[in-house]
C-alpha cells in the first residue's frame, strides 16, 4: 500500500505542473513533491530488512548469500534505470539511483534496529554538511539523467549519483537506513505502527519548526535572498523553496542548509521527508492489518512498482494518453496501473520485471548459500 502511493505520488509530480494558473503551486505539489520519492527510497530500506531477517538480521552464510542477490538485483535494476534514462520523458529517473542505494546498503543489514535509527538520524544530520562543504571542489552537475551514454564518463556518473545529481545517494542513505530500522521493527504489532505514525509526525513537525525559525525569525530567508544563487534557473526564491531545487542547494551560503524545501537534501530536507514517510508507512500497517485481502487487491501494483514504473515512462515517451501537464493524464495512468496491477496480482501474483529481478536474485542467492563440495 505504501509503495503504490509512493508510485501514485511520484506520477502526479511528472504529469501535473507543479505551478497553476494563479502562480501558486498546486495541491498535488504540496502533497507529493519530495516526499513520494523519499518515502520510495526508504520502503527500499525496508524491503531489504524484510528479505534479510526481518527482526532477527541473518547471520553468516545465509547473511552472505542475501547480500549476493541484493547486489545482483541492484544491477538489473540500475541497468533498467539506464535504458529508462535514455527515453525521452523529461522525467528524472530514480532507478539508477535506488540500485546505488541497495549496495550503499549492503554493510548495514546485519545491525540492530536501534543501531540504525540512530545511524539514520546521524547520517541525516551530517552528510548534507559533508556534501556542502565537498561539491564546491567537484564539477558541477549538469543534471543529466543518468544513461547508458553516461558509462563513457564514469568518474562524472558516479559523482553526479552519489553527490550532486537529482538523489545523491551519499546523503540519502538516510532513507535507506531509517527503512532499515524499521523493518527490524515487529511489524505486525499494532502498538508498532502507532508508534511509527506518532514517531514520524513529531520528526516531521521538529524538524519544519527548526527550519521556519531559522529562516524566518532568525533571518534565514533574507540571506538567502541577498545570495547571487537565490535565482534559481530563472525561478524566484519563494518558488524555488516551495516547489524543490533539484536534489542539491547552492553552496554559497550556509544558510541554505536551513530551508527543507523538497528535493534540497538538507538535514531538515531528510529529517521532514523521513518523518512524513514514517506516517504513511505506519497508517499502511493499521489500515493493512484492517482490510488485508482489499489492501491486497486494490493497491497491488505496489507489489509491482519496478514493472508499473518503467510502464509509465515507456508511456510518457510514446505521449499516450491525455495532454501532459494535466490532471486528466495522471488520472489515466492511475487508473491504468492501479486496475492492471489488480489484474496481475489475481492472475500471476507478481509483475513480470519483479518475476524476473527475483528469480536471477534468488538463483545467486542460491548458489552462494548453498554448502561448497569438498575436492575429490
Amino acid at each position: 500500500m505504501a509503495r503504490c502511493l509512493a508510485l501514485l505520488g511520484m506520477i502526479s509530480t511528472h504529469v501535473i505542473d507543479p505551478v497553476g494558473a494563479g502562480g501558486d503551486i498546486t495541491w498535488h505539489q504540496e502533497l507529493a513533491g519530495g516526499r513520494s520519492s523519499a518515502l520510495f527510497a526508504m520502503l527500499a530500506g525496508l524491503s531489504l530488512a524484510l528479505v534479510t531477517g526481518r527482526e532477527t538480521p541473518f547471520r553468516g552464510r545465509a547473511m552472505k548469500a542475501a547480500r549476493a542477490g541484493i547486489a545482483v538485483r541492484a544491477l538489473l535494476i540500475g541497468l533498467l534505470g539506464l535504458w529508462l534514462g535514455g527515453l525521452d520523458t523529461g522525467i528524472a529517473v530514480i532507478l539508477v539511483y535506488y540500485a546505488v542505494l541497495f549496495v550503499l546498503a549492503l554493510p548495514f543489514l546485519g545491525l540492530s534496529w536501534r543501531t540504525l535509527a540512530f545511524l539514520a538520524l546521524a547520517w541525516a544530520a551530517t552528510t548534507p554538511v559533508a556534501n556542502h562543504v565537498i561539491r564546491p571542489v567537484m564539477p558541477e552537475t549538469d543534471h543529466a539523467v543518468p544513461n547508458f551514454v553516461s558509462l563513457v564518463e564514469p568518474v562524472e556518473l558516479l559523482t553526479s549519483v552519489l553527490f550532486t545529481g537529482y538523489y545523491p545517494t551519499f546523503c540519502w542513505l538516510a532513507y535507506a537506513l531509517a527503512g532499515l530500522a524499521i523493518g527490524r521493527l515487529p511489524l505486525r504489532r499494532v502498538r508498532v505502527a502507532v508508534m511509527l505514525t506518532v514517531t514520524g509526525a513529531f520528526v516531521a513537525a521538529l524538524s519544519w519548526g527548526v527550519s521556519w525559525i531559522l529562516l524566518h525569525p532568525l533571518g534565514g530567508l533574507d540571506h538567502l535572498a541577498d545570495t547571487p544563487s537565490a535565482d534559481l534557473r530563472g525561478r524566484s526564491l519563494d518558488l524555488a523553496l516551495q516547489m524543490g531545487i533539484y536534489g542539491t542547494t547552492p553552496t554559497d551560503t550556509w544558510w541554505w542548509l536551513a530551508v527543507f524545501s523538497p528535493h534540497t537534501g538538507t538535514p531538515f530536507d531528510l529529517l521532514f521527508t523521513t518523518g512524513n514517510a514514517m506516517v504513511v508507512i505506519g497508517l499502511c500497517l493499521l489500515v493493512g492489518k484492517w482490510w488485508p485481502r482489499l489492501v491486497g487487491v486494490v493497491f497491488a501494483v505496489g507489489g509491482m512498482t519496478l514493472t508499473f514504473y518503467s510502464l509509465h515512462l515507456v508511456a510518457l515517451h510514446l505521449a499516450w494518453g491525455p495532454e501532459r501537464g494535466t490532471p486528466a493524464l495522471f488520472w489515466w495512468h492511475a487508473a491504468a496501473i492501479l486496475v492492471l496491477g489488480a489484474v496481475l496480482r489475481l492472475a500471476t501474483g507478481r509483475g513480470p520485471l519483479e518475476a524476473a529481478v527475483s528469480t536471477a536474485s534468488r538463483e545467486v542467492s542460491n548458489a552462494v548459500r548453498a554448502p561448497s563440495r569438498p575436492a575429490p
